[in-house]
């Protein structure tokens, strides 16, 4: 912080206000030297404007940001450590996450539980909006494995479980868009990388135990989600998808009991008349509004 500048002379320059004009009246002359106040100016105004600009000469401190564990990356009063496995899962699928940046600070994100329960050379993370081949090469591999496949749904899309049934190559690694469904769209059609890889989607009927978080419809799920469902398909273990789900459940859990809010889809709230906003004039985002209250009926 700039220590507190000394009092002017009177034949000292004074600094002109940001965004003030060059050029100046007489009277406006007038009033800057001191010989009419200005018509608004209240008794005392002069004294609580000082006192207001001393307010910039207090010392900032720094916030504090709260220890995190480097398990779980929960801060460590909230550490969700107890309902991660002992020891990563022995999985033999490789995971790749593909992360948008406004994902990576946010405080309820589920990619970090994700990847405590997983062993390292098994889940990696890669953040950012758009990849190539010059950027990272070592995706670029991954995407043109026959056996790498892409998690994302669409007409074009085989069901998961259906297509393990029929590939004559069995899947050694699936790679899943972590963000909001319109980021997850951006990165997905925006890289060209993302449609090498077989695409397929999830046929599953559960709905997302992520309650603290809105979602489209009652049956889009949460990152982690997606990959305790795949993973369990892939590994034909369902235990896999038990095993992810428990920290999620005991992140859920504690921010109910600590004021959060169930969030009910915007599916959900459209169908019962409990949308809260304004239906969009934008014919694009009506039309999406209207598949959401149709969709699954």
């Amino acid at each position: 912080m700039e220590p507190q500048k000394e009092a002017q002379t009177p034949g000292d320059p004074v600094e002109q206000p940001r965004g003030a004009s060059r050029s100046q009246t007489p009277k406006e002359e007038e009033r800057r030297e001191g010989g009419a106040a200005p018509a608004a100016a209240a008794p005392g105004a002069e004294t609580e404007g000082a006192s207001a600009d001393g307010l910039w000469e207090l010392p900032v401190e720094p916030a504090e940001r709260r220890p995190e564990c480097s398990r779980c990356s929960r801060p460590q009063k909230v550490c969700l450590c107890p309902f991660l496995p002992v020891h990563p899962l022995h999985i033999s699928t490789h995971l790749y996450i593909i992360q948008h940046p406004a994902e990576e600070n946010k405080v309820l994100r589920t990619v970090p539980l994700l990847a405590a329960c997983l062993p390292q050379d098994k889940c990696k993370v890669k953040i950012g909006r758009r990849f190539s081949e010059e950027r990272d090469p070592e995706l670029s591999t991954v995407c043109r494995k026959s056996g790498t496949l892409i998690l994302y749904p669409g007409a074009e899309a085989a069901n998961l479980e259906e297509f393990i049934l029929d590939s004559p190559i069995y899947p050694t690694t699936i790679i899943i868009i972590d963000g909001t469904w319109s980021q997850a769209k951006d990165i997905f059609y925006k890289n060209s990388l993302f449609r090498l890889p077989t695409q397929v989607q999830l046929k599953t009927s559960i709905s997302s135990q992520y309650v603290i978080r809105t979602q489209p419809t009652n049956r889009c799920l949460s990152t982690l989600e997606c990959a305790a469902v795949a993973l369990s398909i892939l590994e034909k273990n369902i235990y896999i998808q038990e095993t992810l789900l428990r920290p999620l459940q005991a992140l859920c859990s504690f921010q109910l009991q600590h004021g959060a809010q169930i969030r009910l889809s915007k599916e959900h709230l459209l169908k019962n008349g409990l949308y809260p906003k304004p239906m969009p004039k934008n014919k694009r985002k009506l039309r999406k509004m209207e598949l959401l209250m149709n969709i699954f009926i």
